[in-house]
């Protein structure tokens, strides 16, 4: 069962909640956190900016990709990553806007190099909210350095609650055609002021992808992980 989960798919699972924690420093405390309204750019869909655009649709925000390469925007696509691939800027602000508006999660690509869509936005006044990390010692375009000084807000990751570690479970054979039953289940063991991991909980198995389907997540301290340890076993290693 263990080995049924290859590295890259617990990866892309952790991956997707540092990115996560990281987008929802900026939502508003509620009863519901979200980022509904808010518009992440996240440029060329690679690895790193994948698990963005996943974890922007868990936090509810909407995302705009670019990508002149087939094969990224088909993986992306058939994956759920991305929920619209289009051909220019006009047809991505048309969905855009109407999801924003109704503060829905959409994650749209479009099929042109990420330089010549973010020139595009900048000559046509459209300012992201949020942009994704610098990575490494590579800077900013100097488009995105223009965002940023015109109020865009650049997330940074890595700062979620030190007490906290992301476990990973599977869910047991019994609940397999039940999965609501198994995610409710742990839902119980986490506080219920802790609205931002139960949001996760909740929404992240619907962007995850099939490969996680019949894993749960949470990031918990070790009280709340031992009553889950308890109850259905040990979490699965993420080594990280």
């Amino acid at each position: 069962m263990l080995e049924s989960y290859s590295a890259s798919t617990l990866e892309s699972i952790v991956h997707a909640w540092e990115a996560y924690a990281g987008l929802m420093q900026f939502a508003p405390a509620s009863d519901d956190p979200n980022l509904g309204g808010k518009l992440l750019y996240v440029g060329e869909l690679d690895a790193a900016n994948r698990a963005f655009a996943v974890a922007a649709n868990i936090a509810g925000a909407a995302t705009i990709a670019a990508s002149a390469q087939p094969a990224a925007l088909r993986e992306s696509l058939r994956e759920g990553v991305i929920d619209f691939h289009v051909n220019s800027l006009d047809e991505a602000l048309r969905i855009l806007k109407n999801e924003i508006r109704k503060r829905q999660p959409v994650a749209v690509a479009v099929s042109q190099a990420p330089a010549a869509i973010e020139t595009e936005m900048l000559e046509r006044g459209v300012l992201p909210d949020l942009l994704p990390p610098l990575r490494g010692t590579v800077p900013h375009s100097a488009i995105l350095a223009k965002f940023l000084s015109q109020g865009a807000q650049w997330v940074r990751t890595g700062s979620a609650q030190v007490a906290q570690r992301l476990q990973v479970w599977i869910a047991p054979p019994e609940y397999a055609q039940n999965l609501a039953a198994f995610e409710s289940l742990l839902m119980d063991q986490l506080p219920p002021n802790d609205c931002a991991n139960r949001r996760w909980l909740r929404l992240s198995p619907r962007y995850l992808g099939p490969a996680a389907r019949r894993l749960r997540s949470v990031a918990c301290d070790e009280t709340t992980a031992s009553r889950i340890i308890a109850r259905f076993g040990h979490p699965l290693n993420l080594n990280y």
